[in-house]
This record gives C-alpha cells, sequence and structure tokens, in this order.
C-alpha cells in the first residue's frame, strides 16, 4: 500500500466513525491557497476542521505528532476562507483524527477534539 493509498484509507475511515458518531461530513479534501483541511464535519453545535492522519504501527512519530506549526496554520488558514464562502451558525473546532495501520488495514485510531484551541497538547 503506498502513502496516497494509506492516506485515503485513514480518511475514509474517519469519516465512516465520525458518521457513526453522529456527525455529519459536509466537504471532503477541501484545498485553499493556504493549504488543505481533509474533512469538514459538523456535530455536537460544532463545524469541525479535521485533520487526518495516517501512520503504520510502530512508526517513530505517531500520527498526531506530526502536525507541525506550520500545517496548523495552514489548515486554520483554510478553515477561515471557507468560514467566509460557507457560513455557519456553529462554533469553529480544530481536530485531529489519528490512524494506525498495520500496512494493509487500520488497526487502531484516535479522535482528538479541540487540539489547536487554547494550546491543548494531544
Amino acid at each position: 500500500m503506498n502513502q496516497r493509498d494509506t492516506g485515503r484509507l485513514g480518511e475514509q475511515l474517519a469519516a465512516e466513525i465520525l458518521e457513526r458518531k453522529g456527525y455529519t461530513v459536509v466537504a471532503r479534501n477541501v484545498h485553499s491557497i493556504y493549504g488543505e483541511v481533509d474533512l469538514i464535519a459538523t456535530g455536537d453545535g460544532y463545524i469541525c476542521f479535521i485533520e487526518v492522519r495516517t501512520r503504520r504501527q510502530g512508526a517513530v512519530v505517531s500520527p498526531e505528532e506530526s502536525i507541525t506549526p506550520a500545517k496548523r496554520r495552514k489548515i486554520i488558514l483554510t478553515a477561515l476562507l471557507y468560514l467566509q464562502n460557507h457560513p455557519y451558525d456553529l462554533q469553529p473546532r480544530f481536530d485531529v483524527f489519528s490512524v494506525e495501520t498495520d500496512g494493509e488495514k487500520a488497526v487502531s485510531y484516535e479522535h482528538w477534539k479541540g487540539v489547536f484551541e487554547g494550546g491543548n497538547d494531544f
């Protein structure tokens, strides 16, 4: 499985799990001049901008640790542009959905909520 396939696997799993938890996925792979947001979902009174990170089990860096400050900035700027064009009466939130695989299939996941707010850490 190549890197692109691994990423797609993680994004599909994240979308399915979020929908089972009652979220509605309203957009996928939203691009702007600043970067990309993998998933945008609504639920629990929030519009969530979700970065999905997928890594192989045992990788040196965990999926959630691989998000740099520069990547966070790109996600935030892309979210701001999205909200300018798609206004919602919901509180924005930035989440990370981390997925670990065995090289063929997902073996674990974690949904981190509100990770870019108030200096929260993983």
